[in-house]
């Protein structure tokens, strides 16, 4: 028998393992609702062939000594209707199996994905070729006379982590982002603020205690999810409104929907997490974990609550951390930790222990997660076939995620409370401001799902 292909787990990717809970599974799901009910036997030959292309998912994860790796596997994946509960655990570590699952239900396909494999960038690479091949199998006629092109095979690709942000590497890593951004600073027209001036960093003020939400949990610890369905453009034009990004606008929206619904907000300090995809800003078409996690704060009882002004902070602090020098320091820190000496000769069980440690403490001082995926794109001749596009992860705090697909925007909040509140707070906030708003609801406690799953 011959050795089989192994790599070790990005640096992102540890942290997941300690990390992952009854609570939250560190499981996300890709989802698209198609134009007609999903055949699952074609789905099932569409992720034969996908399959057959991306060898990373190919793997199971295995327990080292020192760290946990990847090991390629001759497991083949099967779809399955969607029954399960919402982005439920995919590694067990008494198990042998694959680090993703393909669901179905009605007219809607997903991809789930143990975000130790991959982060959603990387899973959308997967869910692109996916639908496609769908999409191509139902409709054959339709691609008759299109040229068939042979399939790009991408092998157990190398951690972008170690590749540009080793302490010998670092000095590459700046000039490229920085070329990075001068070149979409040309495409718009401008440079971009941070090369005319440096944003100043945001300091805390004090040690004011961060606000948490808390909540009821269902009985078996399973995601409630919220799914809002919008036109994209208002959302848009209500952003540069604000002069900011999409992704700040709704996140200062959702804090101030916080204190609307829970007293204990009222005058509290807030902090958010917002991953930042780091191929924006240095080339990598991996589909492994390389992203960055930025952290913002804002201090309801110091400063002013109304909407432009927490717009404007959050700007501020995301911008200052985001400049090359910044994500630089950063991740050069995060690298160092993990090949330090000391840490590397530390047994596996015992680094959980701290990795663990480490991200209970954090949990303690965020009030919320935020994700962006941004436009999810399909090939022209697919594109026409798919509707409304989701994301959404497995949460241990009230969070959202959010992506674009055909003028449509979605938001799905996951939180691992079966309280409403805060959702519907903000969806108030959104109708109130003249965008329309579909909502759907997962059904979590035990009245609820004594009825047909909608």
């Amino acid at each position: 028998m011959s050795r089989r292909t192994w790599v070790r787990l990005d640096n992102a990717s540890n942290i997941f393992l300690a990390a992952m809970s009854s609570v939250d599974s560190k499981v996300f799901r890709l989802s698209a609702e198609m134009a007609e009910e999903v055949d699952p036997e074609l789905l099932q030959q569409a992720l034969d062939r996908v399959f057959d292309q991306y060898v990373l998912y190919h793997s199971v994860l295995r327990r080292g000594i020192f760290w946990y790796y990847l090991e390629e596997s001759d497991l083949r994946p099967r779809v399955v209707p969607d029954r399960r509960p919402l982005c439920d655990h995919l590694y067990h570590f008494d198990r042998r199996e694959l680090l993703f699952r393909v669901v179905y239900h009605r007219n809607r396909i997903a991809l789930e994905v143990f975000h130790a494999l991959s982060d959603g960038t990387g899973a959308m690479h997967v869910f692109r070729d996916l639908v496609a091949e769908y999409v191509m199998a139902c409709h054959p006629d339709d691609f008759a006379d299109r040229p068939k092109s042979a399939p790009v095979e991408h092998g157990l690709e190398r951690d972008s982590f170690t590749r540009y942000f080793r302490q010998d590497r670092t000095d590459e890593f700046a000039e490229a982002a920085r070329s990075a951004s001068l070149e979409a600073g040309s495409r718009t027209g401008r440079i971009p603020d941070e090369h005319v001036r440096r944003a100043p960093p945001i300091v805390s003020r004090g040690r004011r205690r961060i606000h948490r939400v808390r909540g009821r949990k269902a009985p078996d610890h399973r995601t409630r999810a919220v799914e809002l369905d919008m036109p994209a453009e208002p959302v848009l034009q209500l952003a540069r409104q604000a002069g900011v990004s999409v992704t700040i606008f709704l996140t200062a929206l959702f804090l101030q929907s916080i204190r609307e619904v829970d007293e204990r907000a009222r005058d509290a300090t807030m902090a958010i997490s917002l991953p930042v995809d780091l191929r924006q800003r240095f080339p990598s078409n991996s589909t492994r974990n390389f992203f960055a996690t930025t952290r913002l704060e804002y201090d309801f009882g110091a400063d002013d609550e109304s909407l432009p002004t927490v717009c404007r902070s959050l700007n501020e602090q995301l911008r200052a951390q985001t400049t090359p020098e910044a994500l630089e320091a950063k991740l050069v820190k995060l690298i160092g930790f993990e090949l330090n000496p000391a840490i590397r000769l530390l047994p596996r069980p015992l680094k959980d222990v701290i990795l663990g440690g480490i991200n209970r403490f954090n949990n303690r001082s965020l009030t919320v997660a935020i994700s962006n995926l941004g436009r999810a794109g399909f090939p022209d001749a697919v594109d026409s076939h798919v509707g409304a596009v989701f994301l959404m992860v497995s949460a241990a705090r009230p969070q959202f995620c959010m992506i674009s697909h055909a003028g449509r925007l979605t938001l799905t909040f996951t939180s691992p409370f079966v309280e409403l509140d805060i959702q519907r707070a903000f969806v108030r906030a959104l109708t109130g401001k003249g965008v329309p708003v579909g909502v759907s609801v997962s059904r979590v406690t035990v009245d609820e799902s004594a009825g047909d799953r909608s």
